[in-house]
């Protein structure tokens, strides 16, 4: 068998898991295609494989009664690759995601609709229960994010994780959805209203096979594949219990950063950040510098190298009122009042040239008035 059939058979033993299948590649390596001879000692010498299980193993690859349906399935979902237009990334494989590959039980096999980016990636989850004031969080934050050149990480879930996505590209930006399903089956947007976008420049992704049914235990699998994959997870909304948390838990016993958005002491949506900070489990986030700092000047020079090419309009294409105003806005968001304070503008003639440069594409409106440069 092909490398990518044997993984995938792996999967179908009972009793053996991603840990487990990331020991056999580590023992055997290159070879990986002896196990299907390995005898049950040899097996054994697996680290975290003893004789129940190394028999098990070797029972179930040398049984045509076992071996053979599971390798006719394997094969089917290698044939529906192209058919959904996927591809299929193993732990072998050269760029499977480096963080990923170190995390306890990585996903002997990830199935890709689109393309993985290698860019620094950051976790965004919360609520599907988003409150206002978490949603404009989220798309601050995110807008604030993407323009450092980090792709955003999800799990296209209702709520904070639909507006991390949205967010992401309205602003030019990557992002990838992790889904519980298979990537043939969005169930959260049956219609298509985000996901092809997702997939120009990113992807979805899933361990799941073609076909698989939706289950609750699928969730938590999938929560550590998001938090595995990202330097850091930012949680922005959640109550006490919720899959956010579950998130940050998995996220710090895979030696992962995580962030929290606090919040009204009255909130229920944020309660469980508010008490991530307390027990000191995640730093308070304000602002995405926050946590461009907390994850050190490496993580920043390789988002600096990510970064999306500046604005190529030339000053000849704007009048001297929006050169004044433009001088006055960078990346980081600013208040109209603070705007006519600094241009000497009043608000109403503002408004009027803060219309005109949208329409330039250089300048973008956020939510409670206020601005910011654009980059494409």
């Amino acid at each position: 068998m092909e490398n990518r059939i044997l993984l995938l058979v792996l999967t179908l033993i009972p009793g053996i898991g991603p840990a487990r299948i990331k020991a056999i590649a580590g023992h055997l390596g290159e070879r990986l295609t002896d196990v299907e001879h390995c005898a049950v000692d040899e097996l054994m010498q697996v680290p975290g494989i003893g004789e129940p299980l190394a028999r098990q193993i070797h029972d179930f690859l040398h049984h045509s009664a076992t071996r053979e349906p599971a390798e006719r399935a394997a094969q089917e979902q290698i044939a529906a690759l192209e058919r959904w237009g996927s591809s299929l990334l193993t732990i072998l494989d050269h760029d499977y995601p480096a963080l990923l590959h170190e995390i306890f039980d990585p996903p002997p096999c990830l199935f890709v609709r689109g393309k993985l980016p290698e860019a620094p990636a950051l976790a965004v989850v919360g609520t599907r229960q988003a409150s206002p004031y978490g949603r404009q969080c989220t798309t601050l934050l995110c807008r604030e994010l993407v323009d450092r050149g980090i792709v955003i990480f999800s799990g296209l879930a209702f709520g904070i994780d639909m507006a991390a996505h949205t967010a992401a590209l309205e602003t030019g930006g990557t992002t990838v959805a992790v889904l519980a399903s298979g990537v043939d089956t969005v169930y959260t947007d049956p219609k298509g209203k985000l996901w092809p976008k997702i997939i120009e420049t990113g992807a979805l992704v899933s361990e799941e096979w073609f076909g698989s049914e939706l289950s609750p235990a699928k969730f938590p699998k999938r929560n550590r594949i998001i938090s595995g994959i990202s330097a850091g997870t930012l949680v922005v909304e959640s109550d006490l219990k919720g899959g956010a948390l579950i998130t940050a838990a998995t996220a710090l016993e895979q030696n992962r950063e995580v962030f929290a958005v606090p919040g009204s002491i009255f909130s229920r949506t944020s309660r469980g950040t508010n008490r991530l900070i307390q027990q000191g489990a995640a730093k308070a986030v304000m602002s995405a510098d926050d946590i461009t700092a907390e994850l050190g000047p490496k993580f920043a020079e390789d988002c600096n190298a990510c970064k999306t090419l500046p604005d190529t309009k030339q000053p000849g294409d704007f009048s001297r009122q929006e050169l004044v105003i433009l001088n006055c806005i960078g990346s980081e968001p600013v208040h109209i009042d603070t705007l006519s304070a600094e241009s000497g503008t009043d608000v109403l003639s503002l408004l009027v040239l803060l219309f005109e440069l949208e329409l330039k594409a250089v300048v973008e409106q956020l939510p409670g008035q206020f601005f910011r440069k654009k980059h494409h």
